[in-house]
């Protein structure tokens, strides 16, 4: 547009820029006439733009060190002391935009000093001055400048500008990518220098009824609040150093794979690896998948909090202010509020939230990090909040792609098997992956980074002990390919802590357990002297390590992220030996040892106040097993270490409860006090594991929990007790007797499916360690009580819909449900591969996805049952009953379903190839694109079937197989010529 204002800066050049002219119009004259003396040296006498100061080589756009703002301010009050003329909306903002604009382009040149020498001297091109002629001649209304002034970044001016400098940046050097994305951040951060442009105008544009000066510092002082977030909660999260180490995560970091992951959480097969961070730039630029919340898997530490936080400052350096980092851990919210909004308004808690807008600020778009969404608090891993949390961050991001206003993107992180049992309630706009182990050149990248820390010859040292022969094969193809645990064994190397020996003879739990236990030694003994750690806490490294356990128990009890302090020491208490070993060292050192003695290890201030964490969530989980380890030793060889308990059966209930009665164990957890359990006792140590002890201690406690007997006593039940200790502990109401009562007799069902496991694994404990969850059928195969596991189902349904599948799913595997009555149970992904179910009742049941690979369901009765998706590959169906189920796209490979019944089942899409189907009655089934190459049909009755589609290649029939009133056979696949003839003589 014609802008009379910068007119008048061409129109009488040397008027303006005389010293006599300047002192006689003011400070403002002053101001235009130095600018346009720039113009006239620069040789844009002619300019009708503030912008074509871009035709001048970029260095001097920072050389003049003229401030754009302050002058375009001023430039207007001379326009209207000169002409006495007031101008209008569009021109006001006309020309502020561009010094706006202007200002915003040096702030990034001057942060950049190489960008700045690569592509200051070059000139301008014919092209950005074609550009910059057209941009002159914009039609500019009124009710653009009100769009302007709401948001630059979406402004006709913004999409102008960009076209300019980023012809410009690209003819001085940049790519074009590079150039699209610097003009993208210099539009978004416009917007701040607009609005102190606006406000220091003054009475020049008064008359417009521009904002107020103590609007425009609001607004600025929500921008110095965002800044000071992003330099202390995102530019220092690199910074800071990896446990106790010289360091930092920058210094360590690498990359990381990821793999792509279906709607169900597989891996997407035949599919590559991919850079992590390359796939969220990629997801963040596509507009098509803006409704799409980025969802990274991984098991503990494979690196996803590393990548949050290192992401979030590369989104900051490379992307702010297009976009700008948030980053929340999960385990420091203390509540789920029924709106995200208010979730994320409690998580972030600093200035910039302050505003009830400030996610509707349309110049402000956020990237969420939520990290470890399996670290919520209790509340949100229980009674479906986990479910309820992802929805409502789906709903989230669906509406930030539907609204004008919100352009926010989500990316959450978290362990997987905190989505068991809830897999079918995901919401569908998850961009789901899973970050995958090191590969060979990624794992070489880290050891170089490490050898600039440690030298070539530890480095080559530690190379040198993944590759010896002795080393396990788990520890080079697994362990040492994950980023946490291939840490600890290389600084342990360093230290002389580890040698390849130690490893001889270990499975891969053992290999894992050997490294955190000698993790463990290492911090106590090696990173701080033994004398150093006495001095501080008056305690030995075994009482050192007694407390640890305990605060890992605490942890984990609190949900898994921090405790309180004060509820270590109570626990502590019941240990008489520790108290008084605590209570002589606070004599001796006037100081309290507990928090000395939890400083020691990798323990730091938690997220609420007079709690600790681990550093590592993986350090907890670990200590926690250990814990419990001692006290299921305990039980089976009362006062064997001098702990003071007394192990009759009375104080056992009450200690399970005080242990286990607070949610449901982890698969690590589990996997760890298996794994410590078993682990063959040092030489010249006794073996303290007695198995079948164990088994009848925990069979006894679990058959009176099925009673009620525990939560019906009186006056105070186990229960009540504990529920009592932890809300006085924890300052909570969150516990609920059900709910510690269900989480007890469901973990102590845990631990006697493994010792089953266990128990069946070895041929002298076979006999003697066999767990029925529905009791011991008798001589005839009948059970007293087939409906108990039915009941327990049910009664964990009274604190969330599918706790039982959540806790008890995936350790079913192996069970004896011989002739249970599960009818219309939810077992959705339950794992029961190898699992006895023969004359199991099963009408009605729902086992979508679930595992049943060699499972015995001989003669179960499975009518209307939901089997869709679940893998039974190799089970025995041989006589069961699905009539009328739901088998579609099941995995029925090599099962064994003859003689079944399968009438007026749905098979469609299932898996039928090398499956054992003679004699079964699949009358009026439908197999359509069923797969069942290599199937024996021997005898089967095939009678009014939906064949269409079906794959026939190979299958083996005989003249007993009924084909009678087939459908489909025209378009059934690869089926034999004999068999087609036979076919047709149906």
């Amino acid at each position: 547009m014609a802008n009379r204002i910068f007119k008048l800066l061409t129109t009488d050049i040397k008027e303006l820029y005389s010293t006599d002219a300047a002192e006689a119009i003011g400070e403002a004259g002053k101001a235009a006439a130095e600018l346009a003396k720039m113009f006239k040296e620069q040789g844009l006498d002619n300019s009708n733009l503030l912008l074509e100061v871009l035709n001048s080589p970029l260095a001097q756009v920072v050389g003049t060190g003229l401030p754009f703002v302050g002058m375009a301010a001023k430039l207007l009050a001379f326009f209207i002391e000169k002409t006495q003329e007031q101008p209008t909306l569009a021109e006001c903002i006309f020309l502020v935009s561009q010094a706006a604009y202007l200002e915003s382009f040096k702030g990034f040149l001057e942060q950049d000093e190489n960008l700045l020498n690569r592509i200051g001297q070059t000139p301008v091109s014919d092209k950005v001055k074609q550009l910059l002629k057209k941009l002159a001649d914009l039609e500019f209304s009124d009710r653009a400048a009100k769009e302007t002034m709401i948001c630059f970044r979406d402004s006709v001016l913004a999409k102008e500008f960009n076209l300019v400098l980023s012809e410009r940046l690209e003819q001085a050097g940049l790519e074009g990518s590079q150039a699209k994305i610097l003009t993208e951040r210099v539009a978004a951060n416009t917007h701040r220098y607009l609005i102190e442009a606006w406000a220091i105008s003054g009475d020049a544009m008064k008359h417009l009824g521009q904002s107020s000066f103590s609007e425009w510092r609001e607004e600025q002082r929500q921008y110095q609040s965002l800044d000071e977030y992003l330099e202390k909660q995102i530019t220092d999260k690199p910074k800071e150093k990896v446990f106790a180490e010289e360091f930092t995560f920058k210094d360590i970091y690498i990359p990381l794979k990821a793999k792509p992951l279906n709607k169900n959480g597989n891996p997407i097969e035949d599919a590559e690896d991919f850079d992590l961070e390359t796939w969220a730039k990629k997801l963040l630029e596509d507009e098509k998948k803006q409704n799409l919340v980025m969802f990274v898997e991984a098991g503990p530490g494979r690196g996803k909090s590393v990548f949050c936080r290192m992401f979030a400052d590369w989104v900051r350096q490379h992307l702010h202010p297009v976009w700008t980092p948030v980053l929340i851990r999960l385990r420091d919210i203390p509540k789920l509020q029924n709106s995200f909004l208010q979730t994320l308004k409690d998580a972030v808690n600093t200035g910039f939230t302050s505003d009830n807008g400030w996610l509707t600020d349309k110049n402000t778009r956020y990237l969420f990090f939520l990290d470890g969404f399996d670290e919520l608090l209790m509340e949100g891993r229980n009674s479906g909040g986990l479910e309820d949390f992802l929805k409502q961050v789906a709903k989230f991001q669906e509406a930030c792609q539907q609204s004008s206003e919100m352009g926010h993107r989500v990316l959450i992180t978290g362990r997987p098997l905190a989505l068991q049992g809830i897999e079918r309630q995901m919401p569908d706009n998850l961009e789901r992956v899973q970050i995958q182990v090191m590969n060979d050149e990624l794992q070489q990248q880290w050891l170089r980074k490490w050898e600039a820390q440690f030298g070539a010859e530890k480095t080559s040292a530690f190379q040198q002990f993944l590759q010896d022969k002795c080393c396990p094969e788990q520890v080079k193809s697994d362990l040492a390919r994950e980023p946490l645990l291939l840490y600890l064994l290389a600084a342990m190397h360093r230290d002389g802590i580890l040698k390849v020996e130690d490893f001889q003879g270990t499975n891969s739990t053992q290999a894992k357990i050997l490294i955190y236990n000698q993790a463990v030694n290492w911090v106590l003994t090696e990173q701080r002297s033994k004398l150093l750690n006495r001095n501080l806490t008056e305690l030995e490294t075994e009482d050192l390590r007694r407390i640890l356990t305990e605060a890992g128990l605490c942890v984990v009890q609190s949900g898994g992220e921090c405790a309180p302090v004060g509820m270590i020491e109570e626990r502590l208490k019941s240990d008489n030996s520790v108290k008084a070993l605590l209570e002589e060292a606070q004599k001796r050192i006037g100081d309290n040892p507990l928090r000395n003695a939890l400083a020691v290890f990798y323990l730091q201030q938690g997220s609420k106040e007079g709690s600790v964490e681990f550093v590592h969530k993986s350090f907890g989980e670990f200590l926690c097993a250990e814990r419990l380890k001692e006290s299921l030793e305990e039980w089976t060889e009362p006062g064997k270490k001098g702990r003071g308990f007394n192990t009759k059966d009375s104080d056992m209930d009450w200690e399970i409860y005080d242990l286990l009665g607070y949610g449901a164990l982890t698969a690590e957890i589990v996997e760890y006090l298996m794994g410590l359990l078993t682990t063959p006792a040092v030489a010249g140590e006794e073996n303290l594991f007695r198995p079948v002890e164990l088994f009848q201690r925990l069979e006894d406690f679990y058959l009176r929990w099925c009673e009620g007997e525990f939560i019906d006593m009186l006056p105070e039940s186990l229960p009540q007790k504990k529920m009592r200790l932890l809300r006085e502990q924890l300052k909570t109401q969150d516990f609920g007797q059900r709910q510690i009562d269900i989480y007890a007799g469901l973990n102590v069902m845990i631990l006697l499916l493994e010792l089953h496991r266990y128990g069946q694994e070895r041929d002298e404990l076979k006999g003697t360690m066999v767990f029925y969850p529905c009791g011991k059928p008798n001589a005839e195969g009948k059970l007293d009580d087939a409906s108990r596991l039915l009941r327990i189902i049910g009664y964990g349904s009274c604190v969330g819909d599918s706790v039982f599948v959540e806790t008890v799913g995936q350790c079913l595997s192996g069970a004896h449900l011989i002739s249970a009555n599960l009818s219309n149970a939810y077992l959705v992904i339950t794992n029961l591969s190898g699992a006895n179910l023969s004359g199991a009742y099963l009408i009605g049941a729902n086992l979508g996805d679930a595992y049943l690979i060699g499972a015995n369901l001989s003669g179960a009765n499975l009518i209307f049952a939901n089997l869709s998706d679940a893998n039974f590959s190799g089970a025995n169906l041989s006589r069961g009953d699905l009539s009328d189920a739901n088998l579609s796209d099941a995995n029925l490979s090599f099962a064994n379903l003859s003689f079944a019944n399968l009438s007026g089942a749905n098979l469609s899409g299932a898996n039928l190839s090398g499956t054992d189907l003679s004699g079964a009655d699949l009358s009026d089934a439908d197999l359509s694109d069923a797969y069942l190459s290599g199937a024996n049909l021997s005898g089967a009755d095939f009678s009014d079937a939906n064949l269409s589609g079906a794959d026939f290649s190979d299958v083996k029939w005989n003249e007993d197989t009924n084909w009678e009133n087939i459908r489909g056979l025209d378009i059934t696949v690869n089926v034999s010529e004999a068999l087609r003839q036979q076919l047709e003589m149906q």
